[in-house]
């Protein structure tokens, strides 16, 4: 009498199927590749009422604390303002061109401490754009 095998579970998972399904569909996504457009972007036109934005208007802020205001849209030099002077001075030339942008300008020296007054000073007013003016780095 010839003794019968007992069968055994396989516990590995033949892969091969997977394999010839990823190629066909590999296959598929390359012959229709081509045929796909790139998403084309409509950018809106302008229209002949938009303005240029104006240039900033510049708080400069030397080393040894004094202040001085400048429009780069009037070519004009820098208007030495006392400190307490300065909200005034930033309010006119807002009324004058509601929207202008406020820039910093501050020596390296400068405490940080000076610079966030100045900020806040133009926050309490109601500047909406500042920013801050730096040199480029040199390469």
């Amino acid at each position: 009498m010839i003794p019968r095998r007992t069968r055994k579970a396989v516990n590995q998972i033949n892969v091969v199927p997977y394999i010839d399904v990823m190629l066909v569909l590999l296959v598929i996504f390359m012959v229709t590749a081509p045929f796909i457009n790139p998403t084309q972007v409509e950018l809106p036109s302008m229209g002949k009422s938009a303005a240029a934005p104006s240039a900033p208007l510049e708080v400069m802020l030397r080393e040894d604390g004094s202040l001085l205001l400048r429009d780069r849209g009037a070519n004009e030099e820098g208007v030495p303002v006392a400190a307490a002077a300065l909200a005034d001075a930033v309010r006119a030339r807002q009324q004058a061109q509601p929207g202008q942008a406020v820039v910093i300008s501050a020596d390296k020296g400068v405490r940080y401490e000076k610079v966030m007054q100045v900020m806040d000073t133009l926050q309490t007013l109601g500047v909406a754009r500042v920013g801050l003016l730096v040199k480029p780095a040199q390469p």
